[in-house]
């Protein structure tokens, strides 16, 4: 089969989205599947695998995403002669295949990995409320009814997009991760290494340092408990424009020596990370189906998240982790159990790797071809 995966971002940027694509593209290639990926961005830009296709596009900044107005005519020659089109964003990319899609009568696949209505209100703020709803609602109506199919990695986020009016059969497929990495990790860190006490109790968080990942929220509510248990310590691991005020909170609150930034680190040592951790905690409430806490359960890890789509379908409350309601005392409180009772971190830790076994990248995969194989009709 002839397979085009659009994405508005790839390799060298570190994210989610990235790391799941790559992963269906690598297995699609490994089971004989003719796979190209196209993705706005620079000629110039160094490609390490094979069927990269960089459609010519303005940088935003230096985020790693780029604007693509047009697509070249190697692009469009290649495009036309897909059995099957599969955007991972509903924008830029998601127009792009949305009008190839339309042109040439090629079905059209969709994964929703965002909260866009979330993420509208953080980064565009002074946009009435109900105006963003209703932009939202209108674009993704229109959107959904062009696609074969619609791909939510969680239940809860298939349950978000019915209530942006999203049409159509929605399939839930969990999104996947190479499981084995996180439980036998290939490089590893000592705590001395990163200046972490040997003796402290870790919590950690991977991921982006931005507004919508609510790391602000994290380091105050970890200020707060850092005065109730002295051996508590915070791991926040990943690069965003936000780091530097982060670092500068951390100073602010007096606990700049209880809470170590790596900044950005390849995706291949999060693993390494992970392993010297005690627990895992994310403050987001932004989230689709968080890789990050499959990462973590795999690694042997419980965690603590905010009851929010997404996370709830990640953590078995009071079994693998804490879900916490949204308010910082609740948060706080799932975290301090975990700073200060160790059997139950152990325990819970045996539970979330069991748990995470069912979210291996092979069997996501077999999904996703499954779809590609109903819509085109194999």
């Amino acid at each position: 089969m002839r397979i085009a995966l659009i994405s508005d971002v790839y390799k060298p940027v570190i994210n989610g989205v990235v790391n799941h694509v790559s992963l269906l593209k690598r297995y699609f290639e490994q089971w004989g599947e003719q796979v190209w990926l196209f993705v706005p961005g620079s000629h110039d830009e160094p490609v390490d695998e094979p069927n990269v296709i960089r459609i010519p596009g303005i940088p935003i900044a230096d985020t790693g995403y780029h604007l693509s107005f047009t697509v070249d005519q190697r692009s469009r020659e290649l495009l036309k002669q897909m059995e099957v089109i599969h955007v991972h964003h509903p924008f830029v990319s998601g127009s792009i295949g949305l009008s190839f899609s339309m042109r040439y009568q090629i079905p059209l696949i969709f994964t929703n990995h965002t909260r866009y209505d979330l993420y509208v209100q953080q980064y565009l703020p002074r946009l009435p409320e109900a105006i963003s709803e209703t932009v939202l609602q209108t674009y993704f109506q229109m959107f959904s009814q062009r696609c074969a199919a619609i791909i939510a990695p969680s239940p809860s986020i298939a349950q978000v997009m019915q209530k942006w009016g999203v049409q159509g059969k929605v399939r839930v497929i969990p999104n996947g991760i190479e499981l084995d990495q996180f439980m036998e990790p290939q490089v590893r860190f000592r705590r001395e290494e990163l200046g972490i006490p040997s003796d402290a109790v870790v919590g950690i968080y991977v991921g982006r340092m931005s507004g919508e990942k609510n790391v602000a929220r994290l380091i105050r509510v970890f200020g707060v408990l850092a005065q109730e248990e002295p051996r508590g310590h915070l791991l926040l691991v990943g690069g965003g424009p936000k780091l530097e005020e982060y670092r500068t909170l951390a100073q602010e609150l007096g606990v700049q020596e209880r809470i170590t930034f790596t900044g950005p680190v390849p995706y291949e040592e999060t693993p390494g990370y992970y392993h010297l951790a005690d627990f895992f905690v994310s403050a987001s409430v932004t989230e689709v189906h968080p890789l990050t806490f499959i990462e973590a359960a795999a690694s042997g890890l419980p965690s603590v998240g905010i009851a929010s789509p997404g996370v709830v379908d990640m953590i078995q409350d009071g079994e693998t982790g804490f879900i916490a309601q949204d308010n910082d005392l609740s948060f706080g409180l799932g975290i301090l159990k975990l700073l200060r009772i160790r059997e139950l971190r152990r325990l819970m830790g045996r539970r979330a790797r069991e748990f995470s076994r069912q979210f291996s990248a092979h069997n996501n995969a077999r999904q996703v071809l499954r779809v590609y194989q109903e819509v085109v009709g194999e």
